[in-house]
């Protein structure tokens, strides 16, 4: 699914209201219908409801709500900031005299001087003072106002977005200055903002409110950000041909693993196997042999000459994946195994963990790195590779830089996990949940990938997959496990069963 752009989305609006013959003002009364129907899904109509509008579409749409739930029985208390006095929309003064003609509706319209209600936590507050055609920080008096919101403990619903929120990029813009919504009624679309986690606490729960725009219109708007949902997964998958061996599904080679830390190369391998790959090389330190043999019995170990960390890498046999780095730690001796592999590798690399580190310890590594190799970094790890990030937001601008500058796919790891492609594509992840937050998830990822590349995915396509079905299986383990008990094995062991789900 596409993430649009807030000037997109003003055009899918426009050419949905061309399509239809319909008005903004009819569109306006659709957004607050959808709102509306939400608010008193959840509150009975002797709950203490607080309106604030602004002057534009998004104070329309809240004039509209409260409206609405005037005629159910509620009794909202409605604020018009109209601090200009006459500058509204033309749909926020159609909604302001559709208002005043309400009968017992208390409706206060603020021009110059506010005399600000005393909210408390049993309040509801409806904030629909500014959308995300938003284009510079709140001031003023504005700024106060957020302030009485964010120090009232009231529930405070946003509608589109919380006011002073850009709907893509917010370096700068303060937070003390933007709503902090406990939730977040958006139409049609989630917004790019919504995926950074400094957001989160600005934007509460999101709930998508579907106001059936235009499906053309959708089509035309291009965009460079998705969100990676089941059915984009599920498209990629068949039942595999009877008549077929091994061979048929790749063969993946793995060099991780070290004393202390041959968990890390277990996991892996057992993503990769599960993933379907049709045969596992692991090259780890002899202290693992042992260790492989026996808790994933179907992979082949090569052993290193080194009892306790990697010392060489040497390509034995032609592999269909190779990925490196999962325990592998960063001795002297690895980081010049590392070194001299990627100098003389011409196939395309999966890079993971302890690989990465050592790549940051000699920087000059990253222009030797194959073209078209995957980098899978934590926060951490990308930021030693590429210098300090403040915000995820920062981060992610800084990847889609590098991507294109080393020619590689890099995958920023974490609750909204974005893959991003080389060409400035970036995808989101849909699945997953916080209790992957767990010592060994990413190596289990790094298997994945190495599982579908080895079975000859196209590299873009298996990267997004990997990222999904590794989610995917996090889901279904916590629904066993809960979040809290989550494991990287469980991931681990329901990698089949999420690819299965999806087959079905």
């Amino acid at each position: 699914m596409k993430l649009y752009t807030t000037e997109s989305i003003r055009r899918i609006g426009e050419k949905s209201i061309e399509a239809e013959g319909i008005s903004t003002l009819d569109l306006v009364e659709r957004e607050a219908s959808a709102a509306a129907s939400e608010v008193m899904a959840r509150w009975r109509p002797s709950k203490s409801i607080y309106v604030f509008a602004g002057p534009g579409n998004n104070g329309a749409d809240a004039l509209a709500v409260s409206r609405l739930l005037l005629d159910q029985g509620y009794r909202p208390i409605t604020y018009l900031f109209n601090t200009r006095n006459t500058h509204l929309s033309a749909p926020c003064s159609v909604n302001r005299e559709r208002l005043l003609q309400y009968e017992g509706a208390t409706f206060i319209e603020i021009e110059k001087t506010f005399m600000p209600p005393e909210l408390t936590a049993d309040d509801v507050v409806i904030d629909g003072l500014f959308g995300s055609g938003l284009t510079a920080p709140l001031a003023g008096g504005y700024k106060a106002l957020v302030q009485l919101i964010n120090d009232s403990k009231a529930f405070v619903v946003s509608l589109d977005v919380p006011s002073g929120l850009f709907g893509e990029w917010n370096m700068g813009n303060e937070h003390r200055h933007i709503v902090h919504a406990n939730l977040t009624l958006c139409y049609q679309f989630k917004r790019l903002a919504f995926m950074f986690a400094e957001n989160a606490e600005l934007i509460g729960e999101v709930v998508v409110l579907d106001l059936e725009l235009s499906k053309e219109a959708m089509a035309e708007q291009t965009s460079d950000f998705f969100v990676i949902e089941r059915r984009d997964a599920a498209r990629h998958f068949e039942l595999r041909d009877p008549f077929t061996g091994k061979y048929d599904y790749g063969v993946a080679y793995l060099v991780a693993g070290s004393y202390g830390m041959m968990g890390a190369a277990v996991l892996a391998a057992r993503g990769a196997m599960r993933a379907g790959a049709g045969l596992v090389m692991v090259h780890a330190p002899l202290c693992g042999y042992e260790i492989l043999q026996t808790s994933v019995p179907e992979a082949l170990v090569e052993p290193d000459n080194d009892k306790l960390v990697c010392t060489s890498i040497e390509l034995k046999r032609k592999y269909n994946a190779i990925a490196i780095g999962p325990g592998l730690n960063t001795t002297i001796h690895t980081l010049d195994a590392l070194e001299q592999f990627i100098k003389r590798c011409h196939h395309r690399l999966v890079l993971d963990a302890d690989a990465l580190n050592c790549v940051a310890k000699r920087p000059q590594l990253l222009k030797c790195i194959p073209k078209g190799s995957i980098l899978t970094p934590s926060n951490n790890e990308f930021d030693r590779l590429f210098g300090h990030s403040v915000t995820h937001e920062d981060r992610l601008k800084k990847a889609i830089e590098v991507a294109h500058r080393y020619d590689v796919t890099i995958v920023l790891k974490g609750y909204n996990t974005m893959v991003v492609r080389p060409g400035g594509k970036v995808y989101v992840n849909g699945s997953g949940n916080p209790g992957m937050a767990t010592a060994g998830s990413g190596d289990v990822l790094t298997g994945v990938i190495a599982g579908f590349l080895a079975q000859g995915y196209a590299p873009d396509t298996a990267v997004v997959l990997a990222v999904y079905i590794h989610g995917l299986a996090g889901d279904i383990a916590a629904e066993e496990h809960g979040q809290h008990g989550l494991t990287a094995s469980d991931i681990a062991d329901n990698i089949g069963r999420a690819i299965k789900s999806l087959q079905r």
